[in-house]
């Protein structure tokens, strides 16, 4: 009987694995094919390189790229990207905390959280950069703006959702308010978190580029505005992908450290 049951346990399994591997081959068939079609209609001139560049013209690009400032930009516009979303997550989930604990903050301040969430950050561009200053610290501010509504809203959303019968269940033992958030509320809602930072990771990202857009020296984003302003498109796209890539590795790694722990058994 047992092996009977570690049979189909292994067939499970197997089938599970060719799945995944079929779901991977496929999805790089598209890409590749994505890649070739455009090639292909470039050259014969079905579409216009000029304004679509054509991946070879890309590569070209990106190793001529490579041997200027192309890795000085790249750098510039991660370490934005990772200040900007670790300052949206921490303070997003603190201030989210505090209006857990205080109801009354809570009602208070949930319109105006929603105004801001549905307000256009790009329309703040002018205004922080006057307040922080040109650079950096603007570009940041701006990540920072757009990712941090979004975790207030989403990790306090997951706190009043928390089991009430376990929060009541603790408090009959005497639990005080912070036993019952640092033992319960919060542990609940480490999933809650883990995908408020995979979404941040993208929020953050957009809030780079929208400030390298309006106010920059160097990063992805000015590549960009620089590539479009002399009509060097081949620079333009090649950022895109470049963009596309980055944010991948990231969101990636974010999903890399859920699997971990959870295989760790670091919540349920």
């Amino acid at each position: 009987m047992s092996r009977i049951v570690l049979s189909e346990r292994e067939k499970y399994l197997r089938d599970k694995r060719r799945y995944r591997i079929l779901v991977v081959v496929t999805q790089l068939g598209v890409l590749i094919s994505f890649i070739m079609i455009w090639e292909v209609l470039a050259n014969i001139g079905v579409i216009d390189s000029f304004i679509t560049s054509k991946p070879s013209k890309m590569v070209t690009t990106f190793f001529k790229m490579m041997s200027q400032d192309l890795p000085e930009h790249i750098w510039i516009t991660c370490v934005e990207t990772i200040v900007g979303f670790l300052l949206g997550t921490v303070l997003g989930t603190l201030i989210a905390s505090i209006l857990w604990w205080s109801p009354f903050l809570s009602r208070v301040f949930a319109p105006f959280l929603v105004v801001l969430n549905s307000l256009p950050k790009v329309a703040l561009g002018p205004v922080i950069i006057v307040w922080v200053g040109a650079g950096m610290p603007a570009i940041i501010t701006m990540a920072l703006a757009i990712s941090i509504v979004v975790t207030i809203l989403d990790m306090l959303n997951g706190f009043t959702r928390t089991d009430k019968n376990k929060i009541k269940m603790a408090q009959t033992f005497g639990a005080n308010k912070w036993q019952v958030f640092t033992k319960i509320v919060f542990p609940s809602n480490v999933s809650t978190l883990l995908n408020v930072v995979k979404v941040n990771i993208g929020l953050s990202m957009v809030g780079v580029i929208t400030g390298e857009f309006l106010v920059s020296k160097g990063g992805l984003g000015h590549l960009i505005v620089y590539g479009g302003q002399v009509f060097q498109l081949d620079l333009v796209m090649t950022s895109v992908f470049i963009l596309a890539i980055l944010a991948s590795i990231m969101y990636y790694g974010i999903v890399l450290l859920e699997k971990l722990l959870c295989l760790k058994g670091k919540w349920k």
